[in-house]
């Protein structure tokens, strides 16, 4: 990089190309969402058999190529208007050393050398004569330093350490061009797609690495934008989002979309749009790591011939699954990392359109360990009814598939009780469930550590509501759930207009009045057969406890005709429907139990 270049170089220009780009991340985006949100669910209600599969598919692949264009398409953009930052802070500090040494009366050559005028006391009868110098390269050694501040100081012409001065500057200035242009050369052009049609897991494994080397090397541009406040508040969050211009926003979500879909406070398009972008990187990453573990490890035979206990010999015709296979099917879905889940979660994006089933929304998204996410059906900042419901025990991102669909059940049916108003139900599985019923759910550390961000989420959510008349909200407990819901009313401020538990073991407060809602707005339903109220009840030595299916506890206890566990989300049931009943706003009409010496009153 010289300094006819450098002076030459108009950063507009990159900043214009990157508009260019965001502004095809935009229509990508736009095309991805009517494929998804539009043409498909309209196929789902115009079509069936085969034909609909396969066109289905063909849209499920377009939509996936909108996406990566959306993607790709937004790095590149943000990667311009990095390397445009770069070169414009470069360009500034050259245009005012140059301009600095001209008012000195110094004359800077091509190749960024400094002749000085004469100047200083006459020595001999003699004013000390002008020079010329060249930019230092080694500045950065301290001895080097040291012996060009002696020699400044001991030159008779005064001009000549200011010379020195502005070509030190100048060669800071083309240096750090020159390692700009180093440094993003490469960068742009690894954001390049295949030349096939196929957007592959490789693909999206590939994105993940764009990502991170944009957003290593875009360190010093994302510096000069506004941070988000530090440990903020949803209300903070929100703020700081509008407070970014278009450009700034993109960025985040471009080189930070894990960050900025766990931002609560923010619209929740903007977290689908940021998590969407961390799910298809974490999926393209599991699936390559998963094929190349198959291709490793091919599967044994799976059956093999029944030997005999008694005589020792194969049984004619009986075959029995080898313990080879039973080892190696272990392996595999352990292979499998968090792929279950991830496919689940796209299953719920194929849906909407089916019976009425609105859009998905993505509103938090994690891979790590069990895994974390967050799914929405309806726009929770429109929505007029809000449920957000909380899994119990063994709940994580491979099993989030049955959660999913429990909330799709409660949306069908409080869409049915909700006299024309709009109804968002959300899975929250944003906490560390316990893995094991009897060796982990006794211990309550798993619902106090989840309780704050689960206030914090229901904070946001009404940081990011956007009708005028709010919302109401219903929070759903289940097992273990309900638990992690009573320590966040007892620890923090549980943001909710009723609570509704289900299967509740306990929720570490004694009475309904002590769960942050209205006198009444508690429900509880205790089906047949489940056995997880009386281990809360009993489970803890022996000593008994107050749960929510006891009377004392306060709570409305709602009938339920489903039996076990796990069946209170099942369709049509009784249970179900005054869940709904009581998320649209109308407990009053939800069934309720009588109390248990109602019988002993009546003749």
């Amino acid at each position: 990089m010289d300094i006819a270049t450098l002076k030459a170089l108009k950063p507009s220009q990159f900043e214009e190309a990157a508009d260019g780009y965001r502004a095809t991340s935009d229509m990508a985006s736009t095309a991805k969402d009517t494929i998804e949100n539009t043409i498909a669910p309209g196929l789902r209600n115009q079509l069936e058999g085969k034909a609909l599969e396969a066109a289905l598919r063909e849209l499920k692949d377009l939509g996936q190529n909108f996406h990566y264009v959306q993607t790709e398409c937004a790095l590149a953009s943000t990667a311009l208007n990095a390397f445009a930052y770069e070169m414009a802070a470069a360009k500034k500090k050259l245009e005012a050393a140059l301009e600095d040494a001209k008012a000195a009366g110094c004359t800077v050559g091509a190749d960024g050398s400094v002749s000085f005028p004469p100047g200083g006391k006459e020595v001999d009868g003699k004013v000390p004569a002008g020079d010329t110098v060249s930019p230092s390269t080694s500045m950065t050694d301290p001895t080097s330093a040291a012996i060009e501040q002696q020699a400044i100081h001991q030159h008779p012409n005064p001009n000549f350490g200011k010379a020195v001065g502005f070509a030190n500057r100048i060669g800071d200035a083309l240096k750090e061009a020159t390692d700009a242009d180093a440094k993003w050369a490469p960068k742009l052009r690894a954001l390049k797609a295949d030349d096939d049609l196929k957007v592959s897991d490789r693909d999206w494994a590939d994105v993940k690495s764009d990502q991170d080397g944009v957003s290593e090397a875009g360190k010093k541009y994302l510096d000069s934008l506004p941070h988000p406040p530090k440990d903020g508040s949803p209300k903070d969050n929100a703020a700081w989002w509008k407070g970014l211009s278009d450009e700034e926003k993109a960025a985040y979500v471009s080189m930070r979309p894990d960050s900025v879909g766990k931002l609560d406070g923010l619209p929740s398009t903007v977290r689908d749009e940021a998590n969407r972008i961390v799910l298809d990187e974490a999926h393209g990453k599991a699936q390559v790591s998963y094929d190349a573990w198959l291709k490793k490890h091919p599967e044994p035979k799976q059956y093999e011939p029944y030997i005999s206990p008694i005589t020792g010999r194969e049984v004619k015709g009986a075959m029995v699954v080898s313990q080879e296979w039973k080892d190696w099917d272990k392996a595999r879905k352990e292979a499998r990392g968090g792929l279950d889940g991830m496919e689940a979660i796209q299953k719920r994006f194929d849906q909407t359109g089916s019976n009425g089933l609105p859009e998905a929304y993505l509103l938090g998204f994690d891979a790590d360990g069990d895994g974390r996410a967050i799914i929405a059906n309806g726009n929770p900042d429109t929505a007029d009814h809000q449920a957000v419901y909380v899994p119990g025990t063994t709940s994580d991102l491979n099993s989030i598939g049955g959660n999913i669909d429990r909330m799709v059940n409660v949306w069908h049916a409080a869409h049915d009780e909700a006299d024309g108003k709009s109804v968002s139900t959300i899975t929250w599985l944003g906490y560390d469930a316990p893995d094991d019923v009897y060796k982990d759910a006794p211990f309550e550390h798993y619902a106090y550590d989840g309780a704050p961000a689960f206030n914090k989420f229901l904070d946001g959510l009404d940081a990011s509501h956007t009708g005028e008349a709010g919302t109401h909200r219903t929070v759903i407990g289940h097992s273990y759930g309900t638990t992690l819901v009573g320590a966040a009313a007892q620890t923090g401020d549980l943001n909710a207009d009723d609570v509704v538990f289900a299967g509740s073991p306990g929720v570490k407060v004694s009475h309904a009045d002590e769960m942050d809602v209205p006198k009444g707005h508690v429900w509880n339903e205790e089906a047949d057969g489940d056995v997880v109220p009386d281990l809360g009840r009993w489970g803890h030595g022996g000593d008994r406890f107050v749960i929510p299916s006891d009377q004392e506890f306060g709570a409305n206890q709602m009938t339920t005709d489903t039996e076990g566990h796990s069946g209170y989300w099942n369709v049509n049931s009784d249970s179900l429907k005054n869940q709904a009943l009581v998320v649209v706003g109308h407990g009053d009409d939800a069934q309720l139990k009588p109390p248990p010496d109602f019988w002993a009153h009546v003749k």
